[in-house]
């Protein structure tokens, strides 16, 4: 009523009032009355705001990449903003009566766009499609370090890059060669796979063979033991057979020494029985026949006489006519005992 208005902010936003083009209130979230015609409101909003960006860049291999991220900042001096931006508002609409304001978010992302541009410029595609957090870096420190940021009362808060994209075509011939590449490490894996199955094949049939050579020179030096064992067992048994024949060759040089001893005790013995003989025959050398007859029938016994009696009878049968011998003559020839035989001990 008659230009008198009332005017409330909330925190976040820092009031400055003028009134006849003086400075006559200043401070964060101000409420006061003022007269419309004669006042001047600049409302600077001190709270933290996002800026979204999005642009392309070109590569050092002149591939065409997408940036896309957003940043925070936070107005920290509204007197500077102030006198670089006009910050005035409709005493009624409250709403800024310039674009001013909405330059600072632009002017933010410009600078954000020049450090992107100069983080991917030395990179490659593929490189610079996996640095989203490199070019945030970039950025930030641009930000943070730009003379105009400060001139404005700015600050950055953070930095975030959210993607870094390829156009469709790239991307898709990435997509090809990331897969033909995994598909090259998958064949690869597969080969070292069955190379090392191959190599630990090896190994185990390398130790089959040893111990198969190992088990053969055991095989071998037991042979050799057990060859070494009949060499001794025969050795030992050739010299106990040399010991019984040498026992025997002495046994039977004992046995031929006895039965030479024996040949010459029988030809002495026979030579004193010739020589006894030699000195009876010429003892009877003049003796007739029927002498000799008398001695050679002193010495018998009965029977013996009686088998000559009967021999000489039957020497001469042509001259005998008849002979009897009754069974009683038998019986008494055979039970005469003759003289008594001596008794043996």
């Amino acid at each position: 009523m008659f230009g008198i208005r009332y005017a409330k902010f909330p925190p976040g936003f820092h009031v400055f009032k003028y009134s006849k083009g003086k400075l006559v209130a200043a401070g964060d979230a101000l409420s006061f009355s003022f007269f419309a015609p004669f006042t001047s409101i600049v409302v600077v909003k001190t709270g933290s705001s996002d800026a979204h960006f999005m642009f392309s860049e070109i590569t050092v291999d002149f591939q065409e990449i997408t940036i896309q991220g957003q940043f925070t900042y936070k107005i920290v001096d509204p007197v500077k903003t102030a006198e670089m931006l006009n910050h005035t508002i409709n005493n009624i609409t409250h709403r800024y009566i310039s674009d001013d304001p909405s330059k600072l978010e632009e002017r933010l992302i410009n600078l954000a766009l020049v450090a992107a541009k100069s983080a991917v410029r030395l990179l490659p595609l593929k490189d610079a499609v996996v640095a989203s957090d490199a070019i945030a870096k970039a950025i930030l420190s641009t930000l943070s370090n730009d003379k105009m940021v400060a001139a404005l009362g700015v600050e950055v808060l953070s930095v975030t890059v959210a993607a870094v994209k390829p156009n469709a075509e790239t991307a898709r011939a990435l997509e090809a060669q990331t897969r033909e590449q995994i598909l090259k490490e998958s064949d690869d894996a597969v080969f070292l796979r069955r190379n090392s199955a191959v190599e630990k094949e090896r190994t185990i049939r390398e130790n089959e063979l040893n111990t198969e050579i190992a088990v053969e020179n055991k095989n071998r030096e037991i042979r050799v033991k057990q060859m070494e064992s009949q060499i001794l067992v025969q050795q030992k048994q050739q010299e106990m057979e040399e010991s019984r024949q040498a026992f025997t060759i002495q046994s039977e040089e004992k046995n031929k020494a006895l039965v030479e001893l024996k040949a010459a005790n029988q030809r002495k013995e026979a030579d004193t029985k010739a020589y006894a003989v030699t000195a009876i025959l010429k003892a009877y050398e003049g003796a007739s026949a029927e002498l000799l007859q008398l001695l050679a029938n002193s010495n018998m016994d009965s029977g013996r006489l009686m088998a000559l009696a009967f021999q000489n009878m039957a020497d001469k049968a042509d001259k005998i006519g008849n002979l009897n011998i009754t069974p009683d003559l038998l019986n008494n020839i055979m039970d005469f005992d003759g003289p008594a035989k001596p008794t043996k001990r």
